[in-house]
């Protein structure tokens, strides 16, 4: 994917990963994969905290640089951070060129209450934005926790209305996330822009997750809707694991992993050399 205009070509079989450095993006540039999402989620991924709410503009400028070195070719979202279009429209553009100008192609945010005339007046100043409904990590507090939303007929139908105001504000995709698949079925055949689930069931036109769960380097994250493709925590331990047995064996680093001094040449032969290359020598 290269454009904002692949999203309805993908419709039905899109696949967006998350991820926050250029390593990783390196591995998903050389992929199948058609796009990615350095999410807010890149504070508690990558930085340890337990919420998204400690994401800056700033921090997130310094990660979308760095995917975008990995993956040069690949379409690249960013988050909007907790607040950075809440504030002023300049405050709002301000943060939305920071994670532009580091190298995303389109942003995301998260709601769409009071964020309509934001999403419009960016939209119209020429950047992409993709909504977020459901589960929005960034009012964890108003919602209580990590919880899925919509799990009544009438949240569903609350849920198709937010939907249906996201895409009317100019949004060209929607992240639909741990709300029920009957609801993610709902809402998605709504919208004439693609959704993307993440914890919404198979109906959805896209699906998300992050890199480090599908690859299963997160041990002690372990939600329902994450599908781990590769044991990587095991994988990655055991590979330390042998690189301390060999150090500790004396076994790495070996001959041929080690570098040696020159040969020096033979006497003679140096001698001869330095003479040679004198013009009297030659005369």
């Amino acid at each position: 994917m290269k454009s904002v205009l692949d999203f309805r070509r993908l419709d039905r079989s899109l696949s967006m990963v998350t991820c926050y450095d250029a390593t990783s993006a390196a591995i998903v540039e050389a992929s199948n994969v058609d796009c990615i999402l350095v999410g807010d989620s890149v504070a508690m991924t990558m930085h340890g905290f337990d919420s998204t709410l400690p994401a800056t503009p700033e921090m997130m400028a310094f990660h979308v640089a760095a995917v975008r070195r990995g993956a040069p070719t690949k379409f690249l979202i960013s988050d909007l951070p907790f607040l950075a279009h809440r504030g002023s429209i300049d405050s709002c553009l301000a943060a939305v060129r920071t994670v532009m100008t580091a190298g995303a192609q389109a942003v995301k945010i998260e709601g769409i209450d009071g964020s309509e005339e934001r999403i419009r007046h960016i939209v119209q100043s020429g950047v992409p934005v993709m909504g977020h409904l459901g589960l929005t990590p960034q009012s964890v507090h108003a919602l209580g926790g990590f919880k899925v939303q919509a799990t009544s007929s009438a949240a569903g139908d609350a849920l198709i209305d937010q939907a249906l105001r996201v895409q009317a504000a100019g949004a060209f995709a929607l992240v639909l996330e741990c709300v029920p698949s009957e609801i993610a079925a709902r809402v998605t055949a709504a919208l004439e822009i693609p959704t993307i689930g993440i914890g919404a069931g198979p109906s959805c036109s896209g699906q998300v997750l992050v890199f480090q769960d599908l690859l299963g380097l997160t041990q002690n994250f372990k939600p329902k809707f994450v599908r781990k493709y590769a044991d990587g925590f095991a994988f990655v331990k055991d590979a330390l694991d042998r690189y301390h047995a060999d150090v500790v064996s004396a076994d790495f680093p070996s001959a041929k992993e080690s570098y040696v001094m020159p040969s020096a040449p033979p006497v003679a032969e140096a001698l001869y050399s330095t003479v040679a290359r004198k013009p009297e020598a030659n005369a």
